[in-house]
């Protein structure tokens, strides 16, 4: 097998978008590229995930949840 071949691309089945503002801000979460709901805390990303049959064990692995526009701590608009 090639050097290329090998090369393994994870794309991981959960991300939270970065914050939306408003009243309540909340993230926008996809699952399998598809969006399924809104969360306003790290409470609210585990249920929709165990929704869909996913288990977190670590929200810091990557290959299990992309946080984009900031990690599992960002829930405030900058």
């Amino acid at each position: 097998m090639s050097e290329i071949a090998s090369l393994r691309v994870s794309r991981p089945r959960i991300t939270v978008l970065g914050v939306q503002p408003g009243p309540e801000p909340f993230r926008i979460v996809e699952v399998d590229g598809n969006m399924v709901g809104e969360a306003k805390d790290v409470t609210d990303v585990l249920e929709i995930a165990a929704a869909h049959g996913i288990t977190v064990h670590d929200l810091d692995d990557p290959d299990t949840v992309r946080w984009v526009g900031g990690n599992r701590y960002t829930w405030r608009p900058h």
